[in-house]
């Protein structure tokens, strides 16, 4: 379980200031901080793992092995069996972290590099500890720091990451070589934000925060960095849906208008629409191919279904009576499909209709049918997973995920309004803020399955027609879309978790007056 995990996420560089702001406001040293930061990992991983007794810590040239021989010397304090390789020589080590070897030295502890440990017997550890690198690493481990990661991960022993998994990219959290796979990670001062985003949470596994004792005051000093990334999760949605009046009616609610469903994906729309239900909007509206009302009715009779291969389908009805329209889930990318992005592109111009975009509609929008909505607009949502951001932005797969930050800024630069780029610690970019974020840290593998992504923008669709401002809206479905998922996940497991589970728990998440707030798995809200 994640562990008093703050709001404000950092860059490496805001890390290292911070880290001086605490030396220079607290009159500590540098030395003096690294042995907090020791003993609260080495707290960490008695709590964690309380029968290990028998530590294998590799630790590198800068403060993070710094920290591991920190570890290593009140274990050995302790009685504990300490094993330490080191990737630098100990004569090389400067600063804090030479203070930190003679502070292992006193307590008789041998330093022996990856060959002699490689050349020697198997090791007989409970645990490893890894201390290689901490968040100055910017390019792939090489060497032997990359044979000792690939060593660890193929030990099968439990792992303690200490700061940051080696090898992960702090800031992005990218893997752009070998990475170390950790059971659990501490971090330390600053919530390094690519620990939570990309491979950062398959990386670090459990996930610890420790402030070092540094006090609140710190953090809003003149000095100290502001952060750019906020991290949302389900209390975040606390107080986005007030209890409703109780003269309300449907027509109070909001009317959602859904455009998509080509032949053969009628489900995708229809998931969209049961999700704009559940989240609250007072009517539903969808128009897909004719072919699928009856199953549409059949399923779900509360959606009014119109075919357009009927003689009275009226688009221009329809419109005037819209609060906002989502297009995309199902759509197709064939000519029916154009005319009906175009269509819609058409009404938020002619009548000023908030968009949601998603699925098709972001694929037709990154060609030649999305002409008409190239100018930056703010009365719109785009929700690209990685391959459609790629498309939007006309770059690969590999560039998007590699600085998902600097991909979900451009895409509002270049769109405009308010652009979610989904995976794993989905991000949030709008008007409001284009080059700060917001990063979902709720959701579970088991969303990689198929119309996770329609109901998602059911659900913004849905609290929208309700009243709420559009990035509202988008902030609070993102949190409760995967809350809901880890709550279907935890009643029976992520594998086989299907987008329709998350239905009743939605449910429950947009009605907090009836008890429905989730308590998430992410701590109380943090600074």
């Amino acid at each position: 379980m994640n562990k008093n995990i703050p709001r404000a996420l950092y860059r490496a560089e805001q890390v290292r200031a911070l880290d001086r702001l605490v030396q220079r406001q607290l009159g500590v040293s540098e030395f003096a901080l690294m042995q907090r930061a020791g003993a609260a990992a080495f707290a960490c991983l008695r709590e964690r793992w309380p029968e290990a007794r028998r530590l294998l810590i590799f630790t590198g040239s800068g403060n993070n092995g710094g920290d591991g021989l920190v570890i290593a010397a009140l274990a050995a304090k302790l009685g504990f069996k300490v094993r330490i390789v080191s990737l630098a020589a100990p004569d090389k080590l400067t600063g804090a972290a030479a203070d930190a070897r003679e502070m292992a030295d006193e307590q008789q502890l041998a330093m022996e590099s990856l060959r002699e440990f490689l050349d020697g017997p198997e090791p007989s550890c409970d645990l490893i500890v890894d201390a290689i690198f901490g968040i100055g690493l910017r390019r792939a481990a090489e060497g032997e720091r990359r044979a000792a990661i690939e060593w660890i991960n193929a030990s099968g022993l439990p792992v303690f990451a200490v700061d940051l998994p080696s090898g992960l990219g702090a800031d992005t959290g990218a893997a752009p070589g070998a990475v170390v796979r950790a059971d659990l990670t501490i971090t330390f001062l600053g919530m390094k934000r690519g620990l939570l985003t990309r491979e950062g949470p398959e990386c670090s596994g459990e996930l610890v925060f420790a402030d070092l004792d540094a006090p609140e005051e710190i953090f809003r000093h003149s000095d100290a960095p502001e952060a750019e990334v906020e991290r949302i999760d389900v209390h975040s949605t606390a107080g986005c849906l007030p209890r409703r009046n109780r003269a309300s009616h449907k027509g109070s609610n909001g009317h959602v208008l859904l455009l998509g469903g080509d032949s053969g994906m009628g489900g995708a729309i229809l998931l969209a629409a049961e999700a704009a239900l559940r989240s609250g909007a007072g009517l539903v509206s969808v128009v897909t191919r004719s072919c699928h009302r009856p199953a549409a009715l059949a399923r779900r009779p509360e959606i009014m279904v119109t075919g357009t291969e009927d003689d009275r389908v009226g688009l221009p009805a329809l419109f005037d009576r819209a609060s906002n329209i989502v297009i995309g889930p199902g759509l197709g990318r064939g000519d029916w499909s154009r005319n009906l992005l175009l269509a819609a592109l058409a009404a938020r111009s002619s009548r000023d209709i908030p968009l949601v975009l998603d699925a098709d509609a972001l694929g037709l929008l990154a060609g030649e049918a999305g002409d008409g909505a190239r100018d930056p607009r703010d009365d719109q949502v785009l929700t690209p997973h990685p391959g459609e951001a790629a498309a939007l932005l006309g770059s690969s797969v590999a560039e998007v995920q590699g600085d998902r930050f600097e991909a979900v800024s451009g895409l509002q630069r270049r769109f405009g309004g308010h652009c979610l780029l989904k995976g794993a610690g989905s991000l949030i970019c709008g008007p409001d803020r284009p080059t700060r974020f917001l990063l979902c840290s709720e959701g579970n593998p088991g969303m990689g399955s198929a119309g996770m992504g329609d109901v998602l923008s059911g659900i913004i669709a849905g609290l929208h027609a309700q009243g709420l401002p559009l990035g509202e809206s988008l902030r609070c479905a993102v949190c409760v879309h995967g809350e809901a998922a880890d709550l279907a996940a935890a009643e029976a497991g992520e594998r086989g978790l299907i987008a329709t589970d998350l239905l009743p728990f939605i449910r429950r998440l947009v009605n907090p007056d009836q008890g429905g707030q989730a308590t998430g798995n992410h701590g109380p809200d943090q600074r």
